[in-house]
């Protein structure tokens, strides 16, 4: 894999990155930006670097962070600053991606401790939605997402747990890429439930968004949850698409939702079946999927983000969040039986989930079932949250890989996000949804959409 044809230099994307942020001024997505200095110094060393031949794939990119993954001379917050420390190295992820060349500019908001799926849950602020003012800009990783998709930077780094990498490319018209879970190391990462965390991975196009997460990937004996690839090389040539039966899906009294979603999966299937030997779309019932989803917040597996951060959120009340307080609180009250009960419940689900895998490469679903508002949220935060993560709760549990992206069609209106779809398949198979994805003619975004041809901006 290559990296985007560019003929800026690393300076001069770091430059561009600074201005764009300078010019944009909107509260509630940064939390702390590198020095300018420090930045320029490091984007100075990694030309003269590459003017000495070294290969640097990601050389002219710039790189946001997570707040709750480590960079070195930053505070690590994850979205509560009475938690803050100061790193003395950065997260894996983060030292992958700029041993290859990319510049941080900063770490950016979260809902606090990656606990929620709104943008909403910060003392730094409610993130904005990067182009439709009044809707969510979806979270965990909101900050992350809008950086991007605001072109201040050309890839972000997130975390995804219940869908933090993918309800926030959806609610801002990004791609986002969820790996298979230990594919990218979580040593320095906060972790929201270690077993089930995962980096994700965000920018404006699936090329770029792939190569970063190849940079980064690999085995690391410093993080308990990494695992080795095995080597899978499944080609996505001739695919069965997995097509949920319409009576399983849910789009919240939303009849538009459903209309976009059938027209943007016609979209999908017409660029696989130009690209590919054959495409088959094959109807499939998800309801299996649905019920393991739900056990992430409605069962015991929430008790890990007491074992994360429960004693630091029960001696600082004061400082967190009420909702994100009240969540992982609440997670001290289960009893180890019901995380047994709970594990062999999600083993017998997960039988479901591998019949159906043996019957279709790629399962496509609608990424969330609508975008709400920030008012939405505020009335009713947890369920509007649970809503959000009705498609993307089961994947991590269910040991799936992932990839969120944007699919134009005439029937979205200007004023909301493109139809955002989810393309999951078995673990290890993270290449087949790339080379899928990138059939998608991002183009075609209408100009008056707020996406114009922002998608074919690749600096």
């Amino acid at each position: 894999m290559t990296a985007p044809m560019s003929t800026s230099t690393a300076v001069a994307a770091v430059e561009r990155s600074l201005e764009r942020i300078r010019a944009d001024g909107r509260a509630g997505i940064w939390i702390q930006l590198v020095d300018p200095e420090r930045a320029l110094a490091t984007a100075a060393g990694i030309d003269e670097r590459m003017a000495r031949g070294q290969r640097l794939p990601l050389a002219g990119m710039t790189l946001a962070v997570k707040g709750n993954i480590d960079v070195e001379g930053l505070d690590t917050t994850a979205g509560c600053p009475a938690y803050a420390y100061r790193p003395n190295r950065s997260a894996a992820v983060v030292r992958a991606l700029t041993d290859a060349g990319a510049v941080v500019v900063g770490v950016t908001n979260l809902d606090q401790f990656a606990t929620g799926l709104v943008g909403t849950r910060s003392p730094y602020g409610v993130c904005p939605n990067a182009h439709w003012d009044g809707l969510i800009s979806g979270g965990s990783s909101s900050g992350s997402a809008v950086a991007v998709a605001a072109g201040l930077v050309d890839i972000a780094l997130g975390t995804d747990t219940a869908g933090s990498g993918r309800v926030p490319a959806a609610a801002n018209g990004i791609v986002g890429l969820k790996p298979t879970r230990g594919r990218l190391s979580t040593a320095g990462v906060v972790p929201a439930c270690a077993s089930l965390d995962c980096v994700s991975v965000f920018a404006r196009e699936v090329g770029s968004g792939a190569l970063a997460v190849s940079v980064a990937a690999g085995f690391d004996p410093e993080d308990p949850w990494s695992r080795s690839d095995p080597l899978v090389t499944p080609s996505a040539r001739a695919v069965r698409l997995g097509v949920p039966d319409g009576a399983d899906l849910d789009f919240d009294d939303a009849p538009a939702s459903a209309q976009r979603f059938r027209a943007s999966v016609g979209c999908l299937v017409d660029a696989i079946s130009v690209e590919s030997s054959t495409v088959n779309t094959v109807t499939v019932e998800i309801d299996h999927l649905l019920e393991a989803g739900r056990l992430l917040y409605d069962g015991a597996f929430v008790a890990e983000r007491y074992a994360a951060v429960g004693e630091f959120v029960e001696a600082h009340a004061a400082a967190v969040d009420p909702v994100v307080g009240a969540i992982i609180r609440g997670a001290a009250e289960l009893p180890a039986w019901r995380l047994a009960a709970d594990t062999g419940e999600l083993r017998r689900l997960a039988r479901f989930s591998d019949q159906l895998f043996a019957e279709i490469d790629v399962l496509v679903v609608p990424t969330v079932p609508r975008i709400p508002t920030v008012e939405e949220v505020a009335a009713d935060p947890i369920g509007v949250n649970a809503m959000l993560g009705t498609y993307t709760n089961f994947v991590n549990l269910l040991d799936l890989c992932a990839l969120t992206l944007p699919v134009v069609t005439p029937e979205d209106p200007a004023d909301s996000p493109p139809t955002s779809l989810t393309l999951i398949a078995p673990a290890w198979h993270d290449q087949v949804l790339v080379e899928l994805a990138r059939q998608i003619d991002f183009g075609r975004a209408p100009a008056d959409s707020g996406l114009g041809n922002y998608h074919q901006e690749q600096r």
